[in-house]
Parts: structure tokens; sequence; C-alpha cells
């Protein structure tokens, strides 16, 4: 349980003022179930703004206000094609979510082991 410990203590140092920003921009963007429906919808590839649109009942200005929030925290890259805007998917910063998860993975294991051991160990 110490080395632990020990590890949640490097990532806390680890975690500079920038990377928490940016972390916390991260769990800002998904916050927003129709800002994770549009990354879900970017995962099957790169797509136009218009095609992203059609999926919501919404308008096109309210959805480009989704996507250039999840392009701030970096979830969405943009690129001009001709006359159309493609929008992809980038899902490095999730990972930022996956390290905050994962020391709670830790937590929960631990507390599911020791139910598991005292149960174990009742008459």
């Amino acid at each position: 349980m110490q080395a632990r410990i020990s590890q949640t203590a490097v990532r806390l140092r680890r975690g500079t003022r920038a990377h928490r920003k940016q972390r916390d921009g991260v769990f800002r963007a998904i916050s927003d179930p129709t800002r994770r429906e549009i990354l879900g919808i970017l995962r099957s590839g790169p797509c136009a703004v218009g095609e992203i649109a059609k999926n919501f009942r919404m308008s096109r200005p309210a959805v480009s206000k989704h996507l250039r929030l999840l392009s701030a925290a970096g979830l969405v890259t943009t690129r001009q094609a001709g006359t159309w805007r493609l929008c992809g998917l980038n899902a490095k910063p999730l990972r930022a979510v996956n390290d905050w998860l994962q020391d709670y993975a830790v937590f929960w294991g631990e507390s599911l082991q020791s139910l598991k051991s005292y149960m174990e160990e009742k008459p």
C-alpha cells in the first residue's frame, strides 16, 4: 500500500498548474452530453461540421460553439478542405481523465479486496 501512496504523491507533484488547467478543460468539455456525442461521432473519422450538425436538433452555430469548446480543450482538430471545415478527434487529452480515474480504481480495488477478505474470514 505504501508503494501506491508514493505513486499517487508522484502524480500529484507532477501535476503542474498547466497540467491541472488542461485536465480541468477536458473535464469541462466532456461534461456536456452533446459534446460527448460529438466525440463519439468523430471516433469513426473526420467529419464536416454540417454532417455533425445533422445529428442534433439545434442550430449549426450552436454545434459550432460546442466544437470550439472541444477544440479549446484539445479534443477536436479542425482543418479546411475546400469550402468544408473538417473536424477530427484528438483523444490524447483524454489520458488526463484516465490517469485521474486510475487513482480511484486503485481505491476501489483495495476496498473490494478488503471486503472479500472480511467475508472469507467470517464464520
